[in-house]
């Protein structure tokens, strides 16, 4: 039933059967059952962030912001299609035993691809990143694996939040988000557009936050003029959770419930999660919408359950089983992404550790021991979590070495009662430190520290950050282990830019997910080569960006920063080295001969660059391409890497895309900066076109 047409005509026929109140009651996140039309409840609101969610055990995988830093979009696909398989053997499950409740449906409102412009925003790690094109190719890829390609939508894939939107968390619900029209169609509405036109979303979430004084799910600009009109989306629109409530609690745009409900309707919003459409008849009484509206919506909604099968007989996702949850091929596959994930920052020739002449090792840290550091948000519960403790011990124990671990202090100190335990663990800390061959601290947040405003357990600045450090807690044991360890490496959990000066290496792990122990270990050890890249830039300080209410791109992200970075956009370095021989491009594709120079098997990626000759270029070089690609020691390959179709365009200020003949590429395993050079020792390979 890939067919909308059909499927549509299906539910015009379905809905011209229902009473205005049936209708009406459809356009809620929690819809009833229509008995008398063998219509069972259905709620729409379920989450696969990276996994399926808060509803029992899942695979889990990365947190987004590490799938991201795979640059991997062949893996990026097959992980969705994963976690889509998961989500129907599930539902299978649960609704032939009348679970039909909140978190057990079909329709799963991932991805979040809104840009990560500023480091402080506490959701960032829920997306792919700062770049445009990166966010648009993973997020076209997330969508493809969890739609699948059957006859029937494996699962609805959801497009959020639409749009500029990220942070402050604590003004999301009366936030007006103020952008002129060339940082919108540059950057904030790329990966949307691509993911409706390549993808096929068939769902596209809201925004709290106004834009440009419109509140996001009633913006005649963004759902009507630009969503359905200039990109002809076909799907249905969701608004975010309560999102419709703010129009008159929060932003002040309308007086009244049944006013909120009406506007939202009029531009286009067919589901409401909240309550706010309890008020549509209400709304209708009063002559603010029309019948017609309410049955466009429900037939909307209506098509795309016919699209997924669940009036059907013959949906082929019907036969999968429980079974099909929490195997030993989705293990696998999250270990394999936390190796691919993980990014080395700097190594002084600590790493890899040998285990020959390793006889102690002292495992530090308040994430050491953590399954919060593992998971994220958005995530569901593994049945086998391997901490980063657990995952070192293990491969450690197996050859012989001592493993020592202390907690060192809290992750944060307000996580405890008593104030006074903060840093009771820091003589043991120290003790241990100084008689052990490595120290590995493992500090960082975990998603109590950053995330969403109003989460169980957020206790710290709305879910944002405040700067671009640590907790003080764990600064106090950073300082003393730099001092007192004999070899400090220095893992950090987390899911944005973090400054953490101490370790003779350093290793960004992200929130890895059920296996990231094993993964780092395994990393540690040598067993794997990193080869994760940054999909953000890191910042020296928060003192170097702009304030965090402006949505204007000047000075951000790695296309339009001004200063120097801590560390750039795509870098991530090897235990191997890697080098382009030669490279030529067409206006379309760039083929690279790389090659590994190194000792050492491993992967890297390709990106390219492309600077426009234009003045409406951003200020930096900005990516149109990546390649992950696998070499042994010694081992070449040429590989060709599509560019992206918008490569040798520029957005003026009106918002149009304009084009430009001629400018220059560049070849590399990270942003092509003096910053980059001065890390990897390495420039890039450049070739002009035109």
């Amino acid at each position: 039933m890939r067919n909308r047409e059909e499927a549509r005509k299906k539910a015009e026929a379905l809905v011209a059967r229902m009473t205005l109140e049936e209708k009406a009651s459809q356009l809620k996140y929690n819809a009833p059952a229509i008995p008398r039309l063998g219509i069972p409840a259905y709620n729409w609101w379920n989450e696969v962030l990276h996994g399926v969610a808060r509803a029992g055990t899942a695979t889990v995988f990365p947190q987004a912001i590490g799938l991201a830093a795979m640059f991997d979009e062949d893996m990026q696909e097959e992980i969705a299609s994963a976690i889509a398989e998961e989500a129907r053997a599930k539902f299978n499950g649960q609704s032939r035993h009348g679970d039909r409740d909140i978190y057990k449906g079909l329709t799963v409102w991932s991805p979040n691809i809104n840009i990560f412009r500023d480091p402080r925003w506490g959701r960032g790690h829920e997306t792919y990143g700062e770049d445009p094109y990166l966010t648009s190719r993973l997020g076209v890829r997330f969508i493809q694996g969890l739609q699948g390609n059957g006859k029937y939508l494996k699962t609805a894939a959801c497009s959020k939040h639409f749009a500029v939107h990220s942070g402050p968390e604590a003004e999301r619900h009366q936030f007006d988000a103020r952008v002129n029209r060339k940082d919108l169609f540059e950057t904030y509405l790329p990966a949307f557009e691509a993911t409706v036109k390549e993808a096929g979303v068939e769902s596209v979430m809201g925004a709290y936050n106004r834009v440009n004084g419109e509140p996001a799910c009633g913006s005649k600009t963004l759902l009507k003029d630009i969503l359905r009109g200039k990109w002809g989306f076909k799907g249905h629109v969701v608004s975010d959770c309560w999102a419709i409530l703010d129009f008159h609690t929060h932003h002040m745009v309308t007086a009244t419930a049944p006013e909120s409900a009406a506007l939202a309707l009029e531009n286009g919003c067919d589901l409401n999660c909240g309550v706010t459409y309890l008020h549509l008849l209400a709304a209708l009484q009063e002559g603010l919408i029309r019948e017609e509206q309410i049955t466009e919506a429900c037939v909307r909604l209506m098509t795309t359950r016919y699209l997924l099968g669940l009036f059907d007989e013959d949906c082929e996702y019907d036969s999968i089983p429980v079974t099909a949850v929490d195997t030993a091929e989705h293990q696998a596959l999250a270990q394999r992404a936390a190796e691919k994930s993980m990014v080395l920052l700097e190594n002084d020739g600590v790493l890899p550790l040998d285990p020959e002449k390793v006889k102690t090792i002292a495992v530090i840290g308040p994430n050491a021991d953590s399954v919060m550091a593992l998971e994220g948000n958005y995530n569901g519960t593994s049945s086998r979590y391997v901490t980063l403790l657990a995952g070192i011990r293990e491969y450690a124990e197996a050859h012989g070495i001592r493993v020592l671990y202390s907690l060192g202090c809290h992750l944060f100190k307000d996580r405890t009662s008593n104030l006074a335990q903060a840093d009771d663990r820091m003589a043991e800390a120290e003790m241990y430190a100084e008689i052990a061959d490595v120290t590995i601290a493992c500090v960082g947040l975990d998603a109590g520290l950053e995330g969403e405003e109003g989460d169980t357990g957020n206790e710290y600045f709305s879910g944002d950050k405040k700067d671009l450090l640590i907790p003080e807690s764990q600064r106090k044991l950073m300082a003393m282990l730099q001092k007192k360890a004999k070899k400090l490496v220095t893992v950090i959990a987390a899911g944005s830019s973090l400054n953490v000066p101490e370790g003779n290496a350093k290793i960004f792990a992200w929130y890895p997910g059920q296996a990231g122990g094993t993964a780092l270990a395994r990393i540690l050890f040598g067993e794997v080569s990193p080869s994760g890249k940054l999909p953000l830039t890191f910042y020296h300080d928060i003192e170097e960006l702009p304030a965090f209410e402006d949505y204007s791109m000047k000075n951000r992200t790695y296309r339009y920063f001004e200063g120097t970075p801590l560390y750039p956009f795509g870098y991530g370095l090897s235990y191997t080295d890697f080098e382009i021989r030669s490279a030529e491009a067409d206006r379309q594709e760039m083929k690279v001969l790389v090659r590994n120079t190194g000792k050492r098997d491993g992967e890297t990626v390709v990106e390219i660059y492309a600077d426009c000759d234009s003045p409406l270029a951003p200020k930096h070089p900005r990516l149109c391409g990546f390649c992950r690609v696998s070499l042994k020691a010694g081992e070449e390959k040429e590989v060709r890497v599509k560019l992206d179709p918008l490569t040798w365009t520029v957005v003026d200020e009106q918002g149009e895309r304009q084009p430009v003949q001629t400018g220059t590429l560049y070849a590399g395993f990270s942003q092509p900066d003096a910053r980059s050079a001065e890390l990897t020792g390495k420039k890039p390979y450049e070739v002009k076109i035109g």
